[in-house]
């Protein structure tokens, strides 16, 4: 565009290249494109009209002489639409003669203008943004960041007869994350994170169980003992479906953004993450759970003494018919050989036949809807406490796997099996 130029309604610019076999001027260029342009298309888009009412600009001709030979550029300003400026533009290809000389003309490229104007908006913008966060000083940093808490602190809701603090999507979410306290839920609250819930102690909550149970549950936990004790009691007493922690020696109300969405990004199923721990089954973790709950502890106690009468009464009973135990459990174990490395399974009868065969990835929805007489299940892969308890609830007898991981709670009613 030329200095002193209006284009204020220009959308795009026309940029052409002209090479002429002889010396000729501005004006011998700009009679060409109206003289050899004029006929040629439909009147809508004839120049001289476009020109009068103002749909484009001044034509602009630089041009410059070399040798007998002229070469130079034109550029035609339009408010046209995109077609009609693009016809425009190959129209100036079919003019082959300015003044008494052959010439040439080639369109380079139409520039939207908008779009450099654009391009100058957001770079302004940055600068302006730049130097308002230039000129916030420590005090106005202090400012913002009390109003922001006093709005996480007005954001945080209660859940339950415990009235246990929890961000204001608990009630609605499908999906929740359990943290140790208030601080957590305020952290995460910080960062858009409104689906969480916090245990406040090392006794996590019965209506915490109940909770883990409905919804979709992660549990994400202090890097630290403490963390390691309300996991594994949380574990206990609800279902959890994935478990992720704060990096090790920290806390998860004191983490960054990046931090969090890490953590949560790299969550991993409860199965897998006992398979690759042993929080379970580290005595001092128990000793210590015992000493912050005595109820637990006698409730432990009892079901010790329970479990020892039982292995009493029923040592008889094994030892009167351990062939025919050892023949099944042969039988089933080379079942199980079959499906090694297939990732699938089955669902058997009494009769040990096969009624489905099931992917390994939906065993447990397999098993939660069971309907009819189910005996056993064989697959590939490992036997959670989920999966135990969901066959004790449907009523099946045998859980046949590669290994078990971690069983805490073994239901009478349910045989586990593995390979070894």
């Amino acid at each position: 565009m030329g200095k002193g130029e209006e284009l204020t309604t220009t959308k795009y610019l026309i940029h052409a290249q002209i090479t002429a076999n002889g010396i000729v001027e501005k004006p011998d260029v700009v009679g060409a494109v109206f003289g050899q342009t004029e006929g040629l298309l439909s009147n809508d888009l004839d120049l001289r009209e476009l020109q009068r009412t103002g749909r484009i600009g001044r034509i602009q001709v630089n041009i410059r002489s070399n040798s007998g030979r002229a070469k130079g550029e034109i550029v035609i300003p339009s408010s046209l639409d995109r077609v009609e400026t693009a016809i425009l533009a190959a129209s100036l290809e079919t003019i082959n003669r300015v003044g008494p000389c052959e010439a040439e003309i080639q369109t380079i490229k139409v520039e939207d203008v908008r779009a450099v104007k654009r391009e100058q908006v957001v770079n302004r913008a940055k600068e302006i943004y730049k130097n308002m966060v230039e000129s916030v000083g420590p005090t106005s940093i202090k400012m913002i960041e009390e109003v922001r808490e006093a709005m996480r602190v007005h954001e945080i809701s209660e859940y339950g007869e415990d009235r246990l603090p929890a961000g204001p999507a608990i009630h609605s979410s499908d999906a929740i994350i359990v943290v140790e306290g208030r601080s957590d839920v305020l952290n995460l609250l910080k960062y858009g994170i409104k689906n969480t819930v916090a245990v406040e102690g090392v006794s996590v909550p019965q209506s915490i169980g109940e909770l883990s149970k409905k919804r979709t549950t992660t549990a994400f936990v202090d890097g630290d003992r403490g963390g390691e004790l309300i996991l594994k009691e949380l574990l206990q007493i609800g279902e959890v479906d994935f478990i992720t922690r704060a990096p090790k020696g920290k806390e998860v109300e004191d983490l960054e953004k990046d931090e969090v969405l890490i953590a949560l990004r790299d969550k991993v199923p409860t199965a897998q993450f006992l398979a690759t721990t042993n929080i379970l089954n580290d005595n001092p973790k128990k000793e210590s759970g015992k000493n912050r709950n005595n109820n637990r502890n006698n409730n432990k106690h009892d079901k010790k003494q329970k479990y020892n009468n039982n292995r009493r009464n029923e040592e008889p009973r094994i030892e009167e018919e351990p062939v025919i135990e050892d023949d099944e459990v042969s039988l089933m174990k080379d079942m199980l050989r079959e499906f090694e490395g297939t990732g699938v399974g089955a669902i058997l009868d009494e009769a040990l036949n096969m009624t489905k065969e099931v992917e390994v990835e939906n065993i447990y929805e397999e098993i939660k809807n069971i309907e009819g007489t189910a005996n056993a299940v064989i697959f590939d892969g490992v036997i959670s406490q989920r999966l135990v308890d969901a066959a004790s609830e449907k009523g099946i007898e045998k859980l046949v796997a590669f290994k078990s991981v971690n069983i805490v709670k073994k239901p009478h009613n349910v045989k586990i099996i593995t390979i070894n």
